[in-house]
């Protein structure tokens, strides 16, 4: 697979910049450009011309979460279908959240993500994926119980609970308080001080960068992540299922929208007066 139809990729410099490519839909991430960004990732992981992984997104948004309903996305699951019932659902949750996102964290190369505008739901879990994360001084992280639920390791768990319990947005700057940013740019430079750091870690051994990349992910898999990522995801089941029940506390929001971004896009408003 080299045709992409929802990315972008290219190897300059020994970086492999691999671009979400759907601005048109805030990089809303439909089944197939998640299919591609799991083969992009691990051709430029195989690639000895790479040495450094740019992820970033096209247009104004990083990616705004997961594609619940574009014609592009119904034309995918109509032609892919999964088995009906709980059944399909978990594997299909599984093999997309879990068994990719871990693939993508266990990269052999550093990963850097250039971070602008929503990062919202499955944003923040490709972001998180990620050893490195820039961001743009106009960035908005939006986390939830989902699928990769990354967050407890993203930030302290005092603070992870704070936020989820509120279900707000982060900006740019208390992310960087927070840890779940490296550096925090302005909106024009964001895309050049990421590939200036990225070049100069190309400069390194690509060995070394591998086993260093290794040993960091093994302290946190000592400490229980893959264990924690593979667990929540039954947590993240009964979530989703309970939304369905009539006694559940949010009413729907029109359109595709979950409704707790419905919660958080209305604070924010209120918020800002």
């Amino acid at each position: 697979m080299t045709d992409y139809k929802t990315i972008l990729y290219a190897v300059e410099d020994q970086i492999a910049r691999i671009t979400l490519n759907r601005p048109e839909a805030r990089n809303a991430q439909s089944t197939e450009l998640l299919h591609e960004l799991d083969h992009a990732i691990l051709r430029a992981g195989d690639d000895p011309a790479a040495r450094v992984i740019v992820l970033s997104g096209a247009g104004d948004h990083f990616s705004a979460g997961h594609d619940l309903g574009t014609q592009q996305e119904m034309a995918w699951r109509e032609a892919h279908p999964v088995a009906p019932g709980m059944r399909g659902f978990h594997d299909r949750t599984w093999r997309l959240y879990v068994d990719m996102h871990l693939r993508w964290r266990n990269v052999p190369k550093p990963m850097l993500a250039a971070v602008q505008g929503y990062c919202i739901f499955g944003g923040w879990m490709v972001a998180s994926t990620a050893d490195v994360v820039f961001a743009a001084d106009d960035a908005m992280f939006l986390g939830s119980l989902f699928q990769y639920f990354s967050i407890p390791w993203d930030l302290h768990p005092r603070r992870a609970k704070e936020i989820l319990f509120q279900g707000r947005f982060v900006d740019a700057a208390q992310a960087r308080e927070l840890g779940l940013v490296n550096r925090v740019l302005p909106r024009a430079g964001l895309m050049d001080a990421v590939i200036a750091y990225a070049q100069d870690v190309a400069q390194n051994d690509p060995q070394q960068m591998r086993l260093v990349k290794q040993a960091v992910n093994q302290v946190q898999d000592a400490q229980g992540f893959t264990a924690g990522i593979q667990n929540s995801h039954a947590m993240y089941m009964s979530n989703w299922a309970t939304e369905k029940d009539p006694g559940f506390a949010l009413s729907a929001p029109p359109g595709k929208r979950r409704p707790m971004v419905q919660v958080a896009l209305e604070r924010y408003r209120r918020d800002r007066g």
